[in-house]
């Protein structure tokens, strides 16, 4: 059963960890991702930049599509299931409708069932989206999925257990861009640059934070430019913007995208940095090889966090689960998606420590022998 102190406390808008997911191309902070159903038959194309744009005010109503308040909401119905994804610019969305139309033409006893991969201002936004009842999946990353469950961070007095952990998805590396010829060497040369440091509640824009702190760099100590990477790349391509953090999968197609018509590199972050972020957090480190991308001759050091898979514990059932679970694992093949070759079984339980494990998944997880019994 879900605990929610007081949702009313979620003011997760611009504070809400809006860019849970690091979410390199995210709407300027400004501007707020339409919940767009797609046709989870098209494959997206690949376009690293996850976003979230916020959930501004996720508690108007309280009770509003809550199950545990005694209200239908839309969710659970099999054959309108959805998928809460990311911006439509980021590698959440593209992923998502791979993985969803894997699902579809892969899933065994629920001839019913129909999955849409649904933009949305990302893993936070997600894991709300999930608890008020308006989605039945969502692609989160880890370290909000735990503050979530303890109402800390950005979901301070707010606690939401009502998803479980289904598997991990790919790794995502937090990628800081500036102009090769900027003269920019570390994070600390950042100070009085205008930044992109992702969407109002991003995961990106909380790691961007805490690396800035790490070289000494509050607030007012930079131009704040709070946008993901999508919306970013452009600027940094007619010099308006000094640099872009983005929390992206790797090798993202931004980048890459960006690198074609533009001389970028990528900030190394120290030893010193690194130990800061991991002391005050969950993320780890994480070397980028270099040969990533063209324009790289060696190595970058970064921080790492895992893209997870959660299913609400109230619209989807242990049988339900299960059958997700087993469809997208032992399908893999169909996601052509580069991030989906992380989706394996031998890292099915990345990003899972401190997560409820969903009863499906875990019954999955057991009989594959991924997980012990």
């Amino acid at each position: 059963m879900k605990k929610v102190t007081s949702l009313s406390a979620l003011l997760i808008s611009s504070a809400l960890f809006m860019a849970a997911c690091g979410n390199d191309g995210d709407n300027a902070g400004n501007d707020t991702v339409n919940n767009e159903t797609t046709n989870n038959n098209l494959s997206g194309e690949v376009d690293n930049s996850e976003d979230g744009n916020a959930v501004e005010d996720v508690n108007e109503n309280e009770n509003a599509n809550d199950p545990a308040a005694g209200e239908e909401g839309e969710a659970g119905d099999i054959s309108n299931m959805q998928l809460g994804t990311g911006s439509t610019g980021g590698t959440y969305y593209p992923l998502g409708q791979e993985i969803a139309t894997t699902i579809n033409n892969n899933i065994e006893n629920f001839d019913d069932f129909d999955l849409s991969a649904v933009s949305s201002g990302a893993s936070v936004d997600n894991i709300v989206s999930i608890y008020q009842g308006e989605m039945d999946l969502g692609m989160t990353v880890h370290l909000p999925a735990l503050d979530a469950l303890t109402g800390d961070g950005d979901f301070e007095g707010v606690e939401i257990n009502n998803f479980g952990f289904m598997g991990h998805i790919y790794p995502e590396v937090m990628q800081i861009v500036v102009p090769a010829d900027s003269g920019f060497e570390t994070v600390a040369d950042l100070e009085g640059a205008s930044i992109a440091i992702g969407p109002p509640g991003s995961g990106t824009q909380a790691a961007a934070r805490l690396i800035l702190e790490a070289y000494g760099l509050e607030e007012g100590d930079y131009e704040a430019f709070e946008e993901g990477f999508d919306d970013a790349q452009g600027r940094i391509q007619d010099g308006q913007l000094d640099a872009s953090f983005g929390l992206l999968g790797l090798p993202a197609g931004g980048i890459e995208e960006l690198a074609v018509s533009a001389d970028v590199e990528l900030l190394s972050l120290t030893d010193e940095g690194i130990a800061y972020v991991e002391e005050n957090s969950g993320y780890a480190a994480f070397d980028i090889p270099g040969d990533s991308y063209d324009f790289m001759e060696e190595d970058v050091q970064a921080i790492t966090a895992y893209a997870i898979l959660v299913g609400s514990l109230d619209t989807i059932d242990e049988e339900l689960g299960y059958e997700i679970t087993k469809a997208m694992f032992e399908n893999t093949g169909d996601i052509a998606h580069p991030q989906g070759e992380a989706i394996t079984e031998e890292d099915a339980l990345n990003g899972s420590d401190g997560l409820p494990m969903h009863p499906g998944a875990e019954r999955y997880f057991e009989e594959a022998g991924i997980l012990d019994e």
